[in-house]
């Protein structure tokens, strides 16, 4: 599979408006380790292989253990994650496949009752983005891998 444009040269304004929204995340209330988990989560969701990829190798160099990565897709199974970050992967969940008739009370309450009113907002910021990114990939057919010497991704050990 080959990509179908460059959407960073092609769009170079919106492209560096939508890098300042992820650069603007880092200084959020969300800590690292949890955007890192809806980062994945939200891309496993959406398919989108570049994003999944990169975010794999973000986390891993962000020293997430291996074996909480491999879990991300089975979090509710898992016992690997504590209340604060099931609730951010529950909030993903919601917030990525908008179910019919809104996300529920109940489901809200749940997520509030583990963060704060900021938290669920800057969470739900950072959902967003990564959504968004999520579509440009897929859109385009962004190649996974393409871009790790750009970021640095290669010095995770991944490949």
């Amino acid at each position: 599979m080959t990509q179908r444009l460059n959407y960073a040269q092609q769009s170079p304004e919106l492209f560096r408006k939508m890098s300042d929204l992820s650069v603007a995340m880092k200084g959020n209330a969300i800590e690292q380790s949890i955007r890192d988990l809806v980062n994945i989560r939200a891309s496993q969701i959406n398919g989108c292989a570049y994003c999944l990829d990169m975010h794999v190798k973000e986390a891993k160099l962000h020293g997430e253990r291996e074996l909480r990565l491999h879990h991300v897709a089975i979090w509710r199974e898992s016992g690997l994650f504590n209340p604060r970050e099931r609730a951010a992967l529950a909030w993903t969940e919601a917030v990525t496949k908008l179910p019919e008739g809104g996300i529920p009370d109940e489901l809200y309450e749940r997520v509030r009752g583990q963060l704060s009113e900021k938290d669920v907002s800057d969470l739900t910021f950072a959902i967003m983005a990564i959504n968004a990114w999520n579509r440009l990939a897929i859109a385009f057919r962004t190649v996974p891998g393409s871009t790790d010497k750009l970021y640095g991704l290669d010095k995770a050990g991944l490949s």
